[in-house]
């Protein structure tokens, strides 16, 4: 980059979403790729104005999908195969892409299923586009690129 030189940030809302053996990409809205560290405090002897803080266990959000509702039922299927006891662990990627359509980063998941489906909240006097809502749990979120 040249001096001087400021790039544009990237748009949030040119992205995709990646899941094994399923065909669904298009998404309202994709929240929840975070992780977080838990902080262990360790107190040691002689060393009184503040414990240690060590690393402990790391833990993932759920990433929650929202889309339009239409007659595709493939991730409510998913979600009932995980009511009818059993579990079916997918992999997938959320991808941002820039103005060109040109992947830019990758948030991978592993061992996602389905925990939470929300159906779409209905009025008669609303106008909006019927939102169906799942989360998924999952065990492990890298970003690549």
């Amino acid at each position: 980059m040249a001096t001087g030189e400021v790039p544009d940030p990237f748009v949030n809302f040119n992205y995709l979403v990646e899941i094994d053996n399923l065909a669904r990409g298009a998404f309202h809205e994709v929240s929840g790729l975070e992780s977080t560290i838990d902080v262990i405090e360790y107190r040691e002897g002689g060393a009184n104005t503040t414990p240690r803080k060590l690393a402990g266990q790391t833990k993932h959000a759920n990433i929650v999908l929202r889309w339009g509702m239409t007659i595709d039922t493939e991730l409510w299927e998913w979600h009932r195969t995980v009511v009818d006891g059993t579990i079916d662990r997918r992999n997938g990627s959320v991808v941002l892409l820039d103005r060109r359509g040109q992947e830019v980063a990758r948030w991978n998941f592993v061992r996602a299923w389905p925990v939470k489906y929300t159906a779409p909240s209905l009025s008669a006097e609303a106008s909006d586009v019927a939102i169906e809502t799942v989360e998924l749990v999952h065990e492990g979120l890298e970003r690549v690129s």
